[in-house]
């Protein structure tokens, strides 16, 4: 059973950054394409950045580009979100998810395993 932990996550003033971080306790880590998640009161689920297993490729969410950076070390089974310029809309509850189909995880947004979620608040 795939478990996903994370943590990092809290409370800062509009302009700061904290940085999100997921362990995985599966040892086929490096086979899966990794993804951050988040989810806002009232707001629809939407995928912030995933990194591709295969070539390492990122992607962003438009809102995020430029502010946020994913990645990840395999050799830590760990998986990270470093958040920039945090703005008040960024405040959610943030999930890390895997799959080893990268097309479930970022196109159909529906992947295999999801973390807990940790909670980023962002105050003006």
């Amino acid at each position: 059973q795939v478990q996903l932990v994370e943590s990092g996550g809290g409370s800062v003033q509009a302009g700061g950054s904290l940085r999100l971080s997921c362990i995985a306790s599966d040892d086929t880590y490096s086979s899966y394409s990794m993804g951050w998640f988040r989810q806002a009161p009232g707001k629809e689920r939407e995928g912030v950045a995933a990194i591709y297993s295969g070539s390492g490729s990122t992607y962003y969410a438009y809102s995020v580009q430029g502010r946020f950076t994913i990645s990840k070390d395999n050799a830590k089974n760990t998986l990270y979100l470093q958040m920039n310029s945090l703005k008040p809309e960024d405040t959610a509850m943030y999930y890390c998810a895997e799959d080893l189909s990268f097309r479930a995880l970022w196109v159909k947004d529906s992947p295999s395993y999801w973390g807990q979620g940790t909670q980023v608040t962002v105050s003006s």
